[in-house]
């Protein structure tokens, strides 16, 4: 059953791209890149909660834009529209009274006004200053009542204004999170490295030429799992996990203990910068499967200024 209704979404959808009006759409973005006031987005029902979502992406993605409920709008909210905003109407059938009812009063702002519709010949159509068709052969619903399609389609178009609008402004990964200080989204483009990073005396530093039975209390007292292996200026040199050690042990037995760091160590470890983002410090740690990174040394012009270990990549959430 499942399957049947995907194909059959599938098939309106490729309805919609076949007879998708372009030309229309690209006067929308248009009229959307030159509005100098807010971009207010109105619908009831289904249509609303769509209008909703799209105002949302709007301003999370850098447009000045807001959702109008037009029944709040007839009973006072209408004073925020002024002459330089510019209000798209969401509706499939375009005959949506609240929607007709606020038209008038809209107009009488000077407001600019754009219908977003599936039926051209509705009143709504007409009465807008300009027509957005989508076209929609049927709704998924089996009555073929329930917005269904048509609300698929609505959202498509919104995102992809909103996301083209995006491109227009040159809206950065730095302006995406100045709009997202929390959350996950959040922590991935705003947390860097040097934020979640052990730091001074915290950090297990051992020199080279160090034999490994005296850095073992270094290794167990940090609780780090490493030894980060340095040589006199603090230059990474190599690392040495407890992992390292139980393979050691294993091959070369109690004689490992009286051997210096630099003959153990790994030699080539894998490091981040403490500017880099904490996300893709998660996702250098985890490219492997097969061997995944616990601690991550930090450094800075080859100097170490700290550790990250995926423990605290997954207190703050990262992972």
């Amino acid at each position: 059953m499942l399957k049947t209704l995907l194909e059959k979404q599938k098939a309106s959808l490729d309805y919609f791209f076949s007879n998708f009006d372009l030309k229309s759409a690209e006067k929308v973005l248009e009229k959307l890149r030159l509005c100098s006031g807010c971009v207010i987005l109105c619908g009831v029902g289904k249509s609303g909660l769509i209008a909703q979502k799209i105002a949302a992406t709007l301003v999370s993605t850098g447009t000045r834009a807001t959702f109008l409920c037009p029944l709040n709008a007839l009973h006072g909210d209408l004073g925020f529209v002024s002459s330089n905003d510019l209000l798209i109407f969401f509706s499939k059938s375009g005959e949506s009274q609240e929607l007709l009812d606020l038209l008038p009063f809209v107009k009488k702002r000077g407001a600019f006004t754009i219908g977003v519709i599936s039926l051209k010949t509705s009143r709504l159509a007409k009465a807008v200053d300009l027509t957005m068709i989508l076209p929609v052969d049927k709704e998924l619903c089996p009555l073929d009542l329930a917005p269904t399609t048509s609300t698929a389609v609505q959202l498509l178009f919104g995102d992809v204004l909103a996301i083209q609008l995006m491109e227009d402004r040159n809206f950065s990964a730095r302006d995406f999170a100045l709009n997202h200080p929390s959350g996950m989204i959040g922590r991935k483009i705003t947390m860097k490295v040097i934020d979640l990073m052990l730091q001074g005396e915290a950090l297990p530093i051992c020199k080279h030429n160090e034999k490994l039975i005296d850095t073992l209390h270094e290794l167990s007292a940090k609780k780090c799992g490493c030894l980060l292996v340095c040589d006199e200026k603090k230059q990474l040199l190599g690392i040495f996990t407890d992992g390292d050690l139980r393979r050691a042990l294993e091959s070369k037995g109690a004689h490992v203990l009286q051997l210096p760091l630099s003959e153990i160590m790994t030699k080539v470890p894998q490091k981040i910068h403490p500017d880099e983002l904490a996300f893709n410090a998660m996702q250098l740690m985890e490219a492997n499967p097969k061997c995944l990174i616990n601690v991550l040394p930090v450094v800075e012009g080859e100097k170490v200024v700290g550790l990250l270990r995926m423990h605290d990549l997954i207190q703050k959430g990262l992972v």
